[in-house]
């Protein structure tokens, strides 16, 4: 017996039905998710990926996954 989320299987050794399903349903919402609409967002200029950016905006644009990953690189290591 397993007090987690319904991953307690049933005497077949089957998954419970309505945890298939809502994967199922979980899985073909992430894939049909809208775009944000808005402006048109400038490409991250290492990846290419949209960032939170207007085109108009100056300087090194970043995306986020970006932007945290050049904070890592030139974070003090002392």
């Amino acid at each position: 017996m397993s007090d987690y989320c319904g991953t307690e299987t049933t005497t077949t050794g089957a998954a419970p039905a309505s945890a298939s399903a809502s994967a199922a349903e979980t899985a073909e919402t992430a894939e049909t998710a809208p775009v944000a609409a808005g402006p048109p967002f400038a490409a991250c200029v290492l990846c290419q990926e949209p960032t939170e950016y207007p085109e108009s905006h100056k300087g090194i644009t970043l995306c986020p996954v970006c932007e945290w990953r050049e904070a890592e690189r030139t974070a003090c290591s002392g």
